[in-house]
């Protein structure tokens, strides 16, 4: 896998679940491990001495080290020293709701184009908000059903005034307002199917940046990805409920929009559904990224060569040279995953095509390859020995 980030010297990932810890220091930090001290001078805050340096990690409230847990574990790398940690948790972190979990009926929102912040739909309110069936369940109609598929060759539409949540997207009726700020556009499409069927794929983009939000499904309603808009309540202008906002680097803000949104949906999907393995694909139902998420409840914090880079994978706050450097340990989901580009794992592509519990996952072919590289990103930064798992990829989505 090609390197797109150099990799972190300290690495820390906390279990709140579990209350234990994995410290990794690098080799290049440190070469003897008795100079290493790791205590918790005051609450929620971790402090790891080194001869030359201190690193703080600002813990969440209620997280805490027990002072007498730090182990040495005996599974050292020639890359560098690893301990093990016990903490002390009052409550776990609860992870942020995504856009399809908070929208709320009788509650009227505005739509933004995530690219450039225009406003798209105004002032929406929805009197019916709701689910529409998982991924997988056309394959399971014939267990239901004693007659003949009834729901063969129909579609669930919402009806004025409904919003329609799938897997990652909306459904809305289009009104005469969006005639001012989308532009469609017609695109040939070939099915991923056995037929190789062509059709037309009709996408709704943003009239002032040009950015592709979605797809038209029919002349009346739309279907918008939550990975390309974000969503504001109008009792309150100022809270997105994404809880993000547009910046002056928008290729960062881009790639943390899109890490955020798609790792509270995964927690979302696997905590009602109990659904761990996801297929990411893009609209053509073409399979790019198997992802398998592991752990829903880790903090992790993370110290690269250049601490304070922009893009680092957690940037320090503070940089004192000779002194102490310090981040925030934030909240992530841990996943393994595939690229169904690579030859070599065609075999473990193929069976994960046919298990019906793999739930398909679409998305935009953009947010596809920036997904893709946002793995990868994370994958590189990691200690080397904690990269991969069998023939799987680790990494980090931080939430």
């Amino acid at each position: 896998m090609e390197e797109t980030a150099q990799q972190d010297l300290v690495f820390l990932e906390l279990r709140q679940t579990l209350q234990s810890g994995l410290l990794f220091i690098s080799s290049d930090v440190v070469r003897d491990d008795a100079g290493v001290k790791i205590e918790s001078k005051q609450e929620s805050l971790l402090s790891v001495q080194t001869p030359d340096r201190t690193y703080q990690v600002k813990l969440t409230p209620g997280v805490s080290l027990l002072e007498t847990s730090c182990q040495r574990s005996p599974a050292d790398t020639q890359h560098g020293s690893h301990f093990r940690l016990r903490l002390k948790v009052e409550q776990p972190t609860e992870a942020p709701c995504s856009v399809i979990g908070q929208l709320r009926v009788n509650v009227t929102y505005s739509f933004l184009c995530q690219s450039c912040g225009s406003m798209v739909l105004q002032d929406r309110t929805f009197g019916r908000v709701l689910p529409l069936p998982n991924g997988n369940w056309n394959a399971l109609v014939d267990d239901w059903c004693c007659h003949p598929d009834p729901f063969a060759n129909r579609k669930l539409l919402p009806r004025d005034g409904d919003c329609l949540l799938g897997d990652t997207f909306l459904l809305l009726a289009r009104d005469s307002s969006c005639e001012q700020t989308l532009v469609r556009e017609e695109n040939s499409l070939q099915k991923a199917s056995a037929e190789k069927r062509s059709s037309k794929r009709v996408t709704v983009s943003c009239r002032s940046c040009s950015a592709v939000l979605g797809e038209e499904v029919t002349a009346e309603v739309m279907k918008f990805y939550i990975t390309e808009i974000l969503v504001k309540p109008r009792e309150d202008g100022e809270c997105d409920i994404t809880q993000l906002s547009l910046v002056s680097e928008p290729s960062s803000e881009r790639q943390r929009f899109l890490e955020r949104t798609l790792a509270a949906r995964l927690v979302e999907l696997s905590s009602a559904q109990s659904i761990f393995r996801f297929s990411i694909q893009t609209p053509d139902d073409k399979a790019v990224i198997l992802l398998w998420l592991l752990n829903t409840d880790a903090l992790v914090a993370s110290f690269p060569d250049a601490a304070a880079r922009g893009d680092s994978f957690i940037s320090a706050d503070e940089v004192h040279p000779g002194e102490h450097q310090s981040c925030r340990a934030t909240q992530a989901v841990k996943v393994l995953y595939i690229l169904c580009s690579d030859s070599k794992l065609q075999d473990v592509v193929d069976v994960w095509d046919k298990d019906i519990s793999v739930h398909p996952l679409p998305l935009p072919q953009s947010s596809c390859e920036e997904l893709q590289k946002l793995l990868m990103s994370s994958t590189s930064r990691l200690p080397t020995f904690l990269r991969c798992m069998n023939s799987y990829q680790v990494a980090y989505m931080r939430m």
